[in-house]
This record gives structure tokens, C-alpha cells and sequence, in this order.
């Protein structure tokens, strides 16, 4: 039994590693989305520290979206990503503004 056991242990990590998400293959188009209490400048220092990694954003790429009671925001910006190190700065830097709750 226990010559049985090891190979199908080994097995079985080996069927997990295979179920791990794909990479991302950079350049792509990633959307962001960004949820955060609907203060006046919201949008633009989301949108401000987006470009500060990308530079100038296609209007047509941004989407807006209030809450039911208006209390929210979220704003989904679909870029051009160059790489891992570019998402995690972007990522990064969407987190420090105060009225942002969530990055996806």
C-alpha cells in the first residue's frame, strides 16, 4: 500500500499545479475597477494615478457607475498593460487615495 500511495500523492500536486491560473500575456488590454465613496474628485484622482503609469487614457475605455443611494462609485478603466511591475504600481497607488475601498 504504500508503494500505491506516493506516486499518487505526487500525482495529485502535479494535477494541482496544472489548475493554476494562465499568466498574463503583456501587452493586453486589463480593465481596473475601483470602487470608492462618490466625493467630488473621485474620478479624477483615480484617473490621475492611472495615467501616471500609462499615460493619456481613451475616454472610450473608462466606464462610471454610482451605487443604488448614490453613496458610491465605481469606475472601471480598461488599459493597455505593458507588465506585472506596471499593475502592481498602478495597484499601489490606487490603494493610497483615501476614498477608495476596493481595487479589482
Amino acid at each position: 500500500m504504500h508503494d500505491e500511495s506516493g506516486p499518487e500523492s505526487g500525482d495529485d500536486q502535479s494535477t494541482g499545479a496544472k489548475e493554476a491560473p494562465p499568466k498574463i500575456e503583456f501587452p493586453c488590454l486589463y480593465p481596473i475597477k475601483v470602487i470608492g465613496h462618490a466625493v467630488s474628485d473621485f474620478r479624477e484622482k483615480v484617473l490621475a494615478a492611472i495615467e501616471r503609469h500609462t499615460g493619456a487614457l481613451d475616454l472610450e475605455l473608462i466606464q462610471a457607475r454610482p451605487s443604488k443611494q448614490k453613496n458610491y462609485v465605481s469606475i472601471t478603466v480598461t488599459i493597455a498593460a505593458t507588465g506585472e511591475e506596471q499593475l502592481q504600481n498602478i495597484f499601489t497607488d490606487l490603494k493610497e487615495i483615501e476614498s477608495v475601498k476596493l481595487v479589482l
